[in-house]
């Protein structure tokens, strides 16, 4: 999980802006204007999941017209899935892959499971998180993974001959990798972005799921997460070294925990474009 001392203070929920669709090329010198220049409309569905235990709400997304696409996979952060995740969701459908985005606390609780301005500098409104997070365990994200993965592998969008990406945000990164160890016969690309918890000194730590995995890696390092523990970033390079599997890891030098996901206080515009160039290059390559 993410430690809640590191979390931004205020948290709104703007919507996305047309503007930030031109920004991914100039982060990282064009990489990502094929992607950017190619948006088509996008089709956006409330659906419902079954799982071991009980029914997940989730959105979907994928480009309208006929055409079979690769999947995502995405794991929002510690508050849920909201309008901002609808964007990402929407915005990653319309450089063309089927993208699913869950409530991870739909155990507890319907998304938006948070309304309004978050404060996390307000013990009352953490407080509101804390049930909903313990609702989360590894065990349980293990069963929604398969749930969601075969979701995904069951729309008539999605082209089943590729492979399938998956990408988390905040305490959503741990849970990206533990999805690409409970289907690492799907799963060919994994993001994490500020992830929290990808390595600690429990025997379910995401880290030793590793050479259980068969993906390519992006893991985005939030500037303060590594100064809190600048081990992190060297214990997961050798964790891919060791398993054999090819993974960037980078930190993002200036840019805080939770500068990709727009509304919050730490929002890093150029960061955050470049981390999603990055991504795009990744499903580009891994998803072929």
């Amino acid at each position: 999980m993410c430690d809640d001392d590191i979390h931004p203070g205020l948290v709104h929920d703007p919507r996305l802006s047309r503007r930030t669709f031109g920004l991914a090329a100039a982060a990282l010198g064009g990489l990502a204007a094929t992607a950017a220049g190619a948006q088509s409309p996008v089709v956006e569905k409330d659906v419902e999941i079954k799982t071991p235990d009980g029914v997940a709400d989730a959105a979907l997304f994928y480009p309208q017209g006929k055409g079979k696409w690769p999947a995502v996979l995405v794991w929002p952060d510690v508050m849920s899935l909201r309008p901002v995740f609808r964007d990402m969701g929407r915005r990653l459908a319309a450089a063309g892959y089927v993208v699913l985005v869950p409530n991870l606390y739909y155990r507890a609780k319907k998304a938006p499971v948070i309304e309004g301005t978050f404060n996390f500098a307000n013990p009352d409104d953490r407080a509101k998180l804390t049930p909903l997070r313990a609702t989360v365990t590894p065990e349980g994200t293990d069963r929604d993974a398969v749930a969601y993965v075969a979701f995904l592998d069951a729309q008539p969008q999605t082209n089943k001959g590729r492979k399938v990406g998956v990408q988390g945000y905040c305490m959503g990164g741990p849970l990206a990798f533990r999805t690409a160890a409970v289907a690492p016969g799907r799963i060919a690309a994994v993001a994490t972005f500020h992830g929290g918890g990808l390595v600690t000194d429990q025997p379910t730590s995401p880290h030793l799921l590793i050479p259980k995995t068969h993906a390519e890696y992006l893991i985005a390092v939030a500037d303060n997460d590594d100064k809190q523990d600048p081990t992190v970033k060297d214990k997961l390079k050798a964790a891919f070294a060791a398993a054999g599997r090819p993974a960037k890891v980078e930190v993002y030098a200036g840019a805080a925990h939770g500068w990709t996901v727009k509304g919050g206080q730490v929002y890093d515009e150029p960061a955050a474009e470049k981390a999603w160039a990055e991504l795009l290059a990744l499903y580009k390559k891994a998803l072929a």
